[in-house]
């Protein structure tokens, strides 16, 4: 009895299948010369030559509409198509069409002759076959493809390995497979695609990535012609500190990193934003930062399970105030920094994170979270001091727009909100995270909003937390923003227990 994912996979197929044969129609009364002046203009366009050949890739399944590409898939294929040696790693979020985009540039190459032996490495030889086999299925049954490129089925043709009647070799090889002797017609490896070559399982052993890693470069690599020039894409998001991924990454010509959402907007119109909401309101935060943004989560290295209670009615705080970090150094990646404010309280020794704006966005949204965080403040009856790091290159935004917008909106909404710089020099992001907040977290006096706790943005907070370590290189941003909040609360406290007495000294002139 055949299983349910064979089944599942076999109506997949078929469904492309259909799709592939119904949208592939070919113009039956176009002349000789007509369809040599077509293909000619369409060769001279990538995208003009993906619209015509895949057609059923590159429109709405539901709405039928044509689904325009995105700046980075453009500038992408602009970088692969070029006849030199190339080595790309394409770190795209799901639901961007990394191996669909890889696909048709490869099949491009192939059939305008430009590449001829091809390889398709994955984790195992099963799922590099599976990755193969939507090639396969073009070569086969595309009626644009067969029509003007001519009949592409060869006599060697099952689906580990096939060579078309033009001699353009592809075979699938799993990790840790021998793909040495991979030659077509004397001709060594040109292409090499990796897809998927990290597992979560695998990622878990430092030793097997260190082993595949040797292979990768050795064995696979290893299989070139010097004098051939090979196109490497690696396609895969960074699902752990150290893997596969993160390794070729060191080696790359180009590392092209492209979450689902970039600043806060969603990085290709065929995501609405709506439609991303609802994908990763289901998702454990862990899976969304590693599959969507590319940021593995190693939990538990210095913030096991942050402390929820409820808080202290503000007016009975000693010490409240607003933090800010603005993200506005060009030293951060915009990928990963989130513009953080945050409201904390001090009482005794027991530190309190009231509510956290957490996002990545402009600065309109961040200005405004500070008002924000003021009407909480004001509607319990309190005061608050109000600060953002300005350090660096934040220095001089800060005088040249925040400071006046500051004091526009101020005058406009008749809030007489003040805020002050926090010039304090900082050194490396987690060595402060870890030296601040890790001594009162375990003494349990570092307590987060249980009210708060299921706020989208909160979350966010909470699982930048539970990322910090050493190596992590992913955002930190809200930890640092209340590192830097936390600072200020202790340097209050020091001033308000500073006590000074002054007397006249005797005089020692003669």
């Amino acid at each position: 009895m055949a299983k349910v994912a064979d089944k599942q996979a076999h109506s997949d197929w078929s469904a492309y299948y259909e799709s592939l044969k119904r949208c592939t129609v070919v113009d039956i009364t176009e002349t000789y010369a007509q369809k040599q002046a077509r293909i000619k203009q369409l060769e001279a366009d990538d995208e003009a030559w993906f619209r015509y050949y895949f057609p059923h890739i590159s429109e709405n399944q539901i709405t039928k509409m044509p689904i325009p590409p995105a700046d980075f898939h453009i500038k992408a294929t602009k970088r692969v198509m070029q006849d030199r040696n190339w080595f790309e790693c394409r770190c795209w979020s799901r639901s961007l069409a990394k191996s669909t985009r890889t696909r048709m540039e490869v099949l491009k190459l192939a059939l305008t002759g430009k590449k001829k032996n091809i390889l398709m490495v994955s984790n195992s030889e099963d799922n590099a076959e599976r990755l193969l086999e939507p090639y396969k299925m073009e070569l086969e049954d595309n009626q644009r493809i067969i029509n003007d490129y001519g009949k592409q089925r060869g006599f060697k043709w099952r689906g580990t390995e096939f060579v078309t009647r033009k001699g353009v070799a592809f075979r699938a090889v799993g990790a840790d497979q021998n793909p040495r002797g991979t030659n077509s017609n004397a001709i060594r490896p040109d292409v090499i695609l990796f897809d998927d070559i990290d597992t979560d399982k695998d990622c878990q052993n430092p030793e097997i990535i260190r082993k595949r890693v040797k292979w990768i470069f050795g064995a696979v690599i290893g299989t070139r012609e010097v004098y051939i020039k090979l196109l490497i894409i690696a396609c895969g998001n960074i699902i752990a500190e150290y893997c596969c991924m993160t390794e070729m990454m060191k080696k790359a010509n180009k590392v092209d990193i492209v979450n689902i959402r970039t600043n806060g907007v969603s990085s290709w119109s065929k995501n609405s934003e709506q439609d991303i909401d609802e994908t990763l309101a289901v998702l454990p935060y862990s899976i969304i930062q590693q599959e969507y943004y590319n940021n593995p989560i190693t939990e538990g290295r210095i913030f096991n399970d942050l402390y929820f209670d409820n808080i202290p009615p503000l007016k009975t705080l000693e010490q409240l105030i607003v933090y800010g970090d603005p993200s506005t150094s060009s030293r951060e990646s915009k990928n990963s920094s989130f513009k953080v404010v945050a409201l904390l309280g001090r009482k005794m020794e027991k530190t309190y994170v009231i509510k956290v704006f957490c996002k990545q966005c402009g600065q309109n949204e961040f200005i405004e979270a500070y008002y924000d965080m003021q009407r909480i403040v004001a509607a319990a009856g309190a005061t608050a001091q109000y600060y953002m790091e300005c350090n660096g290159l934040q220095d001089g935004f800060f005088d040249d727009y925040f400071d006046p917008e500051f004091r526009r909106r101020s005058r406009e909404k008749g809030i007489p909100l003040h805020v002050q710089k926090d010039k304090r020099a900082k050194v490396n992001k987690y060595t402060r995270i870890e030296a601040t907040l890790n001594p009162p977290y375990r003494l349990g006096w570092l307590i987060f909003n249980k009210k708060d706790e299921e706020n989208e943005q909160m979350q966010e907070t909470i699982g930048q937390f539970q990322a910090v370590s050493p190596s992590y290189s992913g955002a930190m941003d809200a930890p640092d923003c209340i590192e830097g909040g936390y600072c200020i609360l202790d340097k209050k406290l020091a001033q308000r227990k500073g006590t000074y007495r002054t007397q006249r000294r005797a005089s020692r002139r003669y």
